[in-house]
């Protein structure tokens, strides 16, 4: 078999448990076949020298080849006047990257130029991402000197190993080196292959103690993507074709690829909002393409202003890290290399100066930003928006996020152009932010409701709806009951839950009331069953209730048991099911690896999410939701059947299952609160049913509920 063509995948190899340099020449047997089956390499060791990438050159190759990524956590190599330096005070980001342009500037020869110009393709590829560490402690800086490697190929399939060498010719060939490896399919090896595999990632995130790990200086990038323009490198690597390109990115104009034709909605909605003079809101149903008609309409306005040899400034915010890379991936379709501000200002803060620099001397028709929320929000980034000077469109991204009065107060008032995207643009009992934002927006432009996307547009796909009403159990009722008792006391009182303070007393009750709900125990049988009955299907989400189950009247944060942990024991350990828990904690990188798993329909088979795959997140091919629990607010259920009504291939429907908790029936209760709560909640289960295939059916289901609670006009 040829090792380099990477087609078999790393069970196709033979991988051993353990190499030393007495029995096993290391890089020949073990790294160079690893990395022929790999699509992504990462690696966190205490030195890193260029000349280890052109020694792993055919591994690096397939890699890079097969479209994957490396990642590199290393030491930085500082000198003793260095070391001085940080000791007497001075910055040590500073003294690093002083120390990084000292060396890529000094006389270096022509086999460590070679090296340098490897790192620097790859960098301008977006292969390679480099990241430093160091030790924080006593002294002002230490070494990192821990070894781990994370390599995974196009199955999944996990391989992670530790041991002595570090990525340098010395530790991978002169020295006497020995390597612990960990095979993620085998028994026994797998959790310690997803530990270091977690190790890692918490390195690369900065989230590891006594550790402070950071980008790698953006000049120093600058300088080795110049070494590899200066040496002529289009394919310095075997079978490596891309040129290095401009290291800010594509300076084109945005223009639509021949291959993408907007819909005719799109064209409608970008029309529309063009004749409001390039302000207003686009209220389209979550999967309808609403980025794809931002960017129609922003290369709109791109070429009207190129026209008048002007340039655009084009600023897209949204609030998540995953959203904006999405976007990213989008506007490099449109031709435009992006720049993506989240993180760390160090990374971003000097591309967007020289972009917007050089769009101020008519070098460049379109800037693009792509911020978070969160980091547009900064006074870093507010401080550049407000020396714009050039032409501005804002496009808001899930824009009902920012209606509050702190991000209102920051959005651009130099924005010429402003479009607001949003299914959900009404903000959950905020009149005046909603007002707010479409006073600084525009109107409503153009709005596509779900049904019409469905079965007139066929933008959509149908699906049909199984609601499951789910008694509880006498203890969990018991509780409820206390809680609905006080909750009652207060409304007589006068309090009102629709604008009530989450942080109040009476909010807490509501929260903790909701907790029991969403953590019925009976939800997890239900859903037993129902996975059992698809589980030979694949593209599978299962929505879990958020935080964990109240165990008493003090337990404000919730201290029992975790939804998301009894579910994963459920289907990933007793039904024996591939499956991956997806929540705000799971780092970005391993993010974007279990979606492209996930959509792979040969891999992982369900993912189960808490607090995540709400908003904006792009996973077509997931046809099957199970929803344990779900918020009142409508906006939360929307986003969530918007994530399973996506179109792709081979899908002609959804299905969607939803878990609702009801007092046990002949159970006395307050009757008037009681039939409160099931307004709200048969409010969200009717939405859900009534565009559903199956309404009738539904409606059968639902039926004892409503007449229960007098409901039937619902």
């Amino acid at each position: 078999m040829d090792r380099g063509k990477n087609s078999d995948g790393f069970r196709s190899i033979e991988i051993e448990s353990r190499y030393r340099s007495d029995s096993k020449r290391v890089v020949a047997d073990f790294y160079i076949p690893l990395l022929c089956n790999a699509v992504s390499y990462s690696r966190a060791v205490g030195y890193f020298t260029s000349a280890s990438l052109q020694l792993l050159a055919s591994g690096i190759d397939s890699i890079v080849g097969g479209g994957g990524r490396i990642r590199i956590i290393a030491s930085p190599h500082l000198s003793p006047d260095d070391v001085e330096d940080i000791t007497r005070g001075y910055d040590r980001r500073l003294v690093i990257e002083r120390s990084l342009q000292r060396e890529m500037t000094n006389e270096l020869s022509s086999d460590l130029l070679d090296g340098l110009s490897v790192i620097g393709t790859l960098i301008a590829q977006k292969r390679l991402d480099l990241k430093l560490a160091f030790v924080d402690g006593q002294f002002p800086i230490g070494l990192y000197h821990e070894k781990i490697g994370i390599v995974r190929d196009r199955f999944g399939d996990l391989v992670a190993f530790t041991g002595s060498s570090n990525e340098t010719i010395g530790g991978l060939v002169n020295n006497f080196e020995s390597v612990e490896v960990y095979r993620g399919w085998i028994p026994g090896d797998g959790t310690r292959a997803l530990r270091l595999e977690a190790d890692f990632d918490g390195l690369w995130n900065n989230e590891t103690e006594n550790l402070t790990v950071v980008d790698f200086p953006a000049v120093a990038k600058e300088r080795l993507v110049e070494i590899a323009r200066e040496r002529g490198v289009s394919a310095l690597i075997a079978g490596t074709t891309a040129e290095v390109t401009d290291p800010d990115g594509s300076a084109g104009t945005l223009r639509p690829p021949a291959s993408l034709q907007p819909r005719q909605y799109q064209k409608d909605a970008m029309v529309a909002w063009l004749r409001q003079r390039g302000r207003g809101t686009l209220k389209m149903a979550t999967g309808t393409g609403k980025t794809k008609t931002a960017l129609f309409a922003a290369a709109q306005v791109a070429n009207v202003e190129n026209q008048k040899e002007r340039p655009l400034v084009l600023l897209i915010v949204a609030p998540l890290q995953a959203l904006v890379d999405q976007w990213i991936d989008d506007v490099q379709l449109f031709g435009v290399d992006a720049v993506g501000v989240y993180e760390s200002s160090n990374t971003w803060l000097p591309v967007v100066e020289r972009r917007l620099a050089s769009a101020r001397l008519g070098r460049r028709q379109v800037v693009v930003l792509v911020a978070t929320n969160a980091s547009f929000s900064g006074a870093k980034f507010q401080s550049i928006l407000s020396r714009i000077d050039i032409p501005l469109m804002l496009v808001a991204d899930e824009a009902h996020n920012l209606g509050s009065a702190t991000y209102r107060k920051l959005l651009p008032e130099n924005a010429a152009y402003r479009l607001a995207l949003s299914a959900t643009p009404e903000r959950w009992f905020d009149d005046e932010g909603t007002e707010g934002l479409l006073d600084y927006f525009g109107p409503v432009a153009y709005e596509l409701g779900i049904e019409k996307a469905i079965y007139e547009l066929k933008a959509l796909c149908p699906y049909v709806y199984h609601p499951r009403l789910v008694e509880l159990r006498p203890e969990e009722y018991s509780f409820y009951a206390e809680i609905t008792t006080k909750i009652g006391r207060m409304l007589r009182a006068g309090q009102s839950t629709d604008s009530v303070d989450t942080s109040s007393p009476l909010g807490a009750l509501l929260r903790k009331r909701s907790a029991v709900l969403g953590h019925a125990l009976g939800k997890i049988e239900a859903l037993h069953q129902d996975v059992d009955d698809m589980r030979n299907e694949w593209f599978q989400l299962i929505y879990c209730a958020e935080g964990s189950s109240p165990r008493d009247m003090d337990d404000d944060e919730g201290t029992g048991q975790r939804q998301i942990s009894e579910v994963m024991s459920m289907v990933g350990g007793e039904m024996g099911l591939h499956a991956h828990t997806y929540t705000s904690e799971t780092p970005r990188r391993l993010r974007a690896e279990l979606i492209e798993r996930f959509s792979g329909g040969d891999d992982l088979r369900v993912l189960v999410a808490m607090r995540c795959l709400d908003e904006g997140v792009d996973i077509p091919d997931a046809k099957i939701g199970y929803l344990l629990a779900s918020s009142t607010n409508p906006r939360q259920f929307i986003q969530r059947r918007g994530r399973l009504l996506r179109r792709a291939e081979g899908k002609t429907r959804a299905t969607i299952y939803d878990y609702i908790a009801t007092p046990p029936a002949g159970t006395p209760i307050d009757f008037t609160v009681e039939r409160n709560l099931m307004v709200r909640e048969l409010a969200r289960v009717n939405e859900f049913a009534k565009i559903s295939e199956n309404y009738h059916e539904t409606l059968e289901v639902l039926r004892p509920i409503k007449m229960q609670y007098r409901l039937m006009d619902l």
